[in-house]
């Protein structure tokens, strides 16, 4: 018997040290790592700056952006998550997306999924935009005949058919963002996140991507969408998760959680704290 249930989050938390390695993604790692390398190069000696760094890793600052995040998500719901700024919603998805790991508890997703949460998250710059869909379809792990099905559709719905061989390097970021969302929501995926970035794109674009989810969740997918447009999830998700400083205090249907958060006091739903 299929699960019901798309994603299952337990107990989910994510730590972070602010200003040390460990931020579970590569590039920053190396980035701070490199930082830090070429700033203890300018001490003469060596216990001196052991010392030191010990030192200051007693006093980094430990940050949960998630604590204990507990939520079952259904097969073919449109889950809207909304929040104030540093809430923790886009830490939520890049861990939903395996972008980066979580501290403690875990998140199960059955089925492919395609995710928007940057632009130009899973771009290689120096590939053209018709590359760059074959790559993303291959990370999904779908096979080039099933890519080839969606390319057109791809392509036409971006509206950027006169660059796509162009390297996307020399995109602007709205053409960015509209070839990566026609890509999350064409290839063939269970699960769609997507993030904020939609805000890029101009108003006509916009309403193409909010009929595009609508239709992608009419086909029984199931689809998380961070926004700060509350007129866009009251259109979109029925029930909707309210974040704050990394926890869920409300949980539920969309027009009474966004008055909730609206609200001057937030009140908070005792059984999921």
């Amino acid at each position: 018997m299929k699960n019901e249930n798309a994603i299952e989050i337990n107990n989910l938390s994510k730590k972070y040290k602010l200003g040390v390695i460990g931020t579970g993604m590569l590039s920053h790692d190396i980035n701070r790592w490199w930082s830090r390398f070429m700033s203890s190069k300018k001490d003469a000696v060596s216990h001196k700056r052991e010392n030191n760094s010990n030192h200051l890793a007693k006093n980094y600052e430990e940050v949960w952006a998630l604590k204990k995040i507990n939520l079952k998500i259904k097969t073919g719901d449109v889950l809207g998550i909304i929040g104030k700024n540093g809430a923790g919603k886009s830490t939520l998805l890049k861990v939903l997306s395996q972008i980066t790991i979580p501290t403690s508890g875990s998140a199960i997703l059955r089925g492919r999924v395609g995710s928007l949460l940057e632009v130009g998250t899973g771009f290689h710059p120096e590939l053209t935009g018709k590359e760059n869909i074959y790559l993303n379809g291959a990370i999904l792990g779908m096979k080039k005949k099933e890519i080839d099905k969606s390319l057109e559709q791809i392509i036409d719905f971006s509206g950027v058919k006169k660059y796509i061989d162009t390297p996307i390097k020399r995109y602007s970021s709205g053409m960015n963002v509209r070839l990566a969302f026609s890509v999350a929501a064409h290839l063939d995926t269970d699960i769609l996140i997507v993030d904020e970035v939609l805000s890029v794109g101009d108003y006509e674009f916009q309403k193409k991507c909010l009929k595009k989810i609508g239709d992608v969740s009419n086909l029984g997918k199931t689809v998380l969408i961070v926004s700060h447009n509350m007129s866009s999830i009251a259109q979109l998700c029925e029930k909707t998760i309210l974040l704050d400083r990394g926890k869920i205090i409300r949980y539920g249907e969309t027009n009474g959680v966004i008055e909730a958060y609206l609200s001057k006091g937030i009140p908070v739903n005792p059984e999921i704290i």
